[in-house]
């Protein structure tokens, strides 16, 4: 497996226009933000939600995507599960004010995030990172957060 620095440089080459850089920050959030409320919205048995409302497809997937970071960064991992957790709070507000239903409000989100993203490498001339490896849609989240990290001073 790929160190964390070596992704994070590999992702980054095809992330150098700082229009591209813009859109990601927007971006990359609101596909996490959609993808996790699209995920939340698949319906779970009564007696799983009878444990927890916050059981759910989502929560699984936010599980092993946090398996696959702390063999990168155990740092970047907890930051990660911070993120989502904000995220996560966000999504049980959206579900329960939202004029749609959470699954419509986040496909349109994801779908809107998706063409910024597209027009992001259009602009940059570079195909995105995970059109060769598919674990940098995993990488990208990591890469903005490894910006925050930085900025703060902190190590990743």
């Amino acid at each position: 497996m790929a160190t964390l620095n070596a992704l994070l440089s590999e992702y980054g080459e095809s992330h150098q226009n700082p229009t591209n850089k813009l859109v990601h920050w927007v971006c990359v959030p609101l596909i996490m933000f959609s993808l996790l409320g699209l995920l939340w919205s698949v319906p779970m048995p009564a007696a799983i939600r009878a444990i927890s409302p916050w059981l759910n497809v989502a929560t699984f997937a936010m599980v092993m995507a946090l398996l696959y970071y702390v063999r990168l960064s155990f740092r970047l991992t907890a930051g990660m599960v911070l993120v989502w957790t904000v995220m996560a709070a966000a999504l049980r507000i959206v579900a329960g004010t939202a004029v749609l239903p959470l699954w419509a409000t986040c496909l349109i989100i994801f779908a809107l995030a998706w063409v910024g993203q597209f027009w992001g490498h259009k602009v940059e001339g570079k195909k995105p990172s995970f059109l060769k490896d598919l674990q940098f849609l995993l990488i990208g989240p990591l890469w903005l957060l490894h910006f925050v990290y930085r900025r703060l001073g902190w190590e990743y």
